[in-house]
This record gives C-alpha cells, structure tokens and sequence, in this order.
C-alpha cells in the first residue's frame, strides 16, 4: 500500500467509479441513476475532499484504492466551496440538493464526535475482486491507522459486505433508513 499522489488522481476515480456503479447509496446521490460521469464527478469530489482533509492509498498493483478522511480536520476553505459547488453541477443536480444534504445530516448524526479515520470508500477494479487485494489494502489500512489510535468508520448499503468488513474486526453499530438501508460500521 502506498499513499496516492496528486498524479494518482485519474486511476483513483476510475478503480472507484468502476467498483461503486451499481452501488445503492451512490445512485441515490447522483442526479441520474448509473451516469458514469456522474459517478465520476462524485468519486473526483471524494478525492479531492480526501487529498485535502484526509489520505488516499493506491494498494502496490494499482488496483484498489481507499479513501480516508479526517472530519476533525475539516475547515472551511474556499477551494472546500468550490469542490461542493462542483457537486452540485456535475453529479447531484440541483433539485437533489436538499435530499443530498439531509441524507449527509442524517449520517453525521450517527458518527460520534470523536476523533477518527472515515473510510469513505474502498474499491477494487471489479476484474480483480475476490483476489484478496481489497483484504490486504484493508489490513493495511487497519494496522496504519491502529498505530495512529484512530478507530475507523464507514458505512455501506451491501449488505454482502458486511460479513467482510466483520472478517477485520468491524462492528455494526447502527443502521439508518434512506428507502435503503445503510449500515454503519466501526473497528478501534
């Protein structure tokens, strides 16, 4: 595992893009179900708000990618605005604005205000899942991020995954209801 460069950005957004594109909870953000460029505008976003505010590790093949962010780091900056309005134009849509942000209201009523190490996403290019490259950038992450003493966050709308992320020691300990379920997830 590596941390990602600037230079990365492109593989980024594609690994996460390709392996999030069925994903519930992303089709419910974006303003058109499966738009890949929508898609794409959401996992840039993602990426720059990490870049910013937190980390982004490429696993050695380049195959899988996580995105971890810092809420305790966040603050306000202009280049923070500008990522949002962005969003707003090339993936939510106006109208999906207000449904976008209280979905985001919701789920940050659930994390504890403490400090910790958001797993935003984690994607493998679906030709290489269930190879064990998303295990091994996961055991990484949860060993860096050990050695921190930052527990780690995430949420999922797979319920496939959650026996996954139990294999490393993650524990639901909430679930909210957006006409899907989402699921929350921690390990310390």
């Amino acid at each position: 595992m590596k941390r990602a460069d600037y230079s990365d950005k492109t593989i980024v957004i594609e690994i996460l893009s390709q392996s999030f594109y069925d994903n519930q909870s992303v089709n419910y953000i974006i303003n058109h179900q499966r738009n890949k460029n929508e898609i794409a505008a959401l996992m840039e976003y993602s990426f720059e708000q990490c870049y910013l505010f937190g980390d982004v590790f490429l696993s050695d093949d380049q195959k899988a990618c996580a995105l971890i962010l810092y809420p305790q780091k966040k603050h306000f900056s202009i280049k923070a605005v500008w990522l949002d309005i962005k969003l707003i134009f090339k993936a939510i849509g106006i109208l999906k604005v207000l449904k976008a942000l209280n979905r985001e209201s919701a789920i940050k009523k659930l994390h504890p205000k403490i400090d910790m190490a958001y797993l935003w996403f984690i994607g493998v290019l679906p030709g290489w899942q269930h190879k064990g490259i998303g295990s091994k950038l996961l055991s990484d992450l949860i060993e860096v991020k050990s050695t921190e003493n930052l527990p780690i966050f995430l949420e999922t709308s797979t319920i496939n995954n959650i026996p996954w992320y139990k294999k490393f020691g993650f524990e639901v300990y909430a679930e909210l209801e957006l006409g899907y379920k989402l699921y929350f997830l921690k390990v310390d």
